[in-house]
């Protein structure tokens, strides 16, 4: 590999060296980096990854995410497109391959890498190739070093589009490099690395021992970080969801959570909240957003509620908001995160329960398809895919249902900045926003801007 980014085939051209391939796996992330491979076991074992090293693991876990912050790539045994590990490093910018199956027997501890996660493949490297743990990323030809932190600019004059392009965002960490982008607003703020990477304990843990100032101010100092950053800009921050096993890491989290068999159809999102178990949780969580939008004047803040099954359980959660002084209004929405079917069939009442549909289409995919979004193994099979007939007609319910009642869509999966298709069809399903990882935004942009031209022709062509 040279400084350039350019990478040295494992059919190489004449006088340039063979590069031994040691494990291949799915393209989550992008990019071309070189570095030494550092084992992480276990969330304890991350505190060894210093900046640039190849993070290798089975799977990464929300509480690695200091660690993935440093690593100049990530490689894991496990996992499909839509898996933790490829959400955060297609968001932080980092190359990422997942499902590789065997890289963390292959893959040696202290081991010179280079790993190109445009094509999914690991190659062997020199101690020379990386003395400082030097990162380059390929987001095309001949690439610069991937600076951290550094701030993203639009490549391109921007298209000017109806439906209006949101970002996905992992916490504050992320605002320094996206502030700038020409974003319509946050479409997903997702609290949990605010849980893991600056607070750490659990918040009935908190609550037990009557420190629950302490997730109150941080959670809102985290929250008000980036509804400051994006201002006026709306931000759509959606209440946490973790899962038991995640929730588990946390400090204290042992003794409190249970153990589930199957924790991503478990006790998880609005079930969590209406439960006796953990409603001071959730209070807390709502405390916090009412302190950055009542003490650090910032209204532009609104809430998603994740995984909703019920009606009932929809209301209840209302109801609890009601209680904290969290009122709809006209600068206060609570949004409903449609990715269970159950929201899909009842779509016109779900509707009525709420200010607006943001779509979890990985989420929805899964469970329309039977398909665990972190299987390797399906994934590379083509199993899970959000173009499927059936996705693609929840889809269109909710759409439909959402402009119905009256109230904006939005979708915030992977689809969109995968498949040009899939956001082709969202756009002539008549969706209001798309939320994307900050790379895929100028990209997913054009693409919307060309499936808008083209519904426009073909009405003054009279096709539609």
């Amino acid at each position: 590999m040279t400084k350039n980014g350019k990478h040295e085939n494992s059919s190489p051209a004449a006088g340039t060296p063979e590069r031994k391939l040691l494990c291949r796996g799915l393209a989550a992330s992008p990019g071309l980096a070189a570095g030494k491979v550092v084992l992480v076991p276990g969330s304890a074992d991350a505190v060894k990854i210093t900046d640039g090293d190849i993070l290798v693991t089975t799977m990464t876990t929300p509480d690695m995410i200091p660690a993935l912050r440093k690593a100049g790539a990530v490689v894991t045994d496990e996992g499909g497109r839509t898996c933790h590990a490829a959400i955060l490093s297609r968001e932080l910018g980092i190359p990422c391959i997942v499902g590789a199956r065997n890289a963390t027997a292959v893959l040696a501890e202290g081991q010179d890498v280079i790993v190109d996660a445009t094509r999914g493949v690991v190659f062997q490297g020199e101690e020379k190739t990386a003395p400082s743990h030097e990162t380059v990323v390929s987001s095309g030809p001949a690439a610069a070093p991937r600076q951290p932190a550094q701030v993203l600019q639009p490549t391109a004059p921007q298209s000017v589009t109806a439906t209006k392009i949101l970002l996905n965002l992992e916490g504050p960490a992320s605002v320094e490099r996206c502030s700038a982008l020409p974003a319509d607003g946050v479409g997903l703020l997702r609290t949990e690395f605010i849980f893991t990477g600056d607070i750490g304990i659990h918040p009935i843990y908190l609550v037990r021992t009557k420190q629950e100032t302490l997730f109150v101010d941080k959670l809102a100092e985290g929250i008000a970080a980036v509804a400051s950053g994006f201002s006026p800009r709306p931000v759509l921050m959606r209440f946490s969801d973790f899962r038991t096993n995640d929730f588990r890491k946390l400090r204290g989290g042992q003794d409190i959570e249970p153990l589930e068999s199957n924790p991503m159809l478990g006790w998880r999102g609005a079930s969590r909240y209406v439960s006796s178990d953990y409603e001071q949780g959730f209070r807390l969580e709502c405390r916090a957003v009412k302190k950055v939008r009542d003490t650090f004047g910032l209204t532009n803040l609104s809430v998603i509620i994740p995984f909703v099954r019920t009606l009932r359980e929809m209301e209840q959660v209302r109801g609890i908001l009601e209680s904290e002084g969290l009122v709809s209004g006209p600068s206060f929405k609570v949004w409903l995160m449609v990715e269970v079917p159950s929201v899909v069939l009842q779509a016109d009442r779900f509707a009525a329960s709420c200010d607006g549909f943001t779509i979890g289409s990985n989420d929805l995919t899964q469970l329309i398809l039977g398909v665990d979004r972190d299987s390797a193994k399906l994934d590379a099979m083509g199993y899970f895919d959000e173009r499927h007939p059936s996705v693609l007609e929840a889809i269109s319910m909710a759409v439909r249902a959402a402009r119905k009642a009256g109230i904006p869509c939005s979708i915030c999966g992977e689809g969109p900045s995968v498949f040009p298709d899939f956001a082709e069809k969202l756009v002539a399903m008549g969706i209001d926003s798309i939320s994307v990882n900050p790379d895929a935004l100028d990209y997913t942009r054009r693409i919307v801007a060309s499936a808008e031209q083209k519904i426009i022709l073909d009405g003054i062509r009279g096709r539609v």
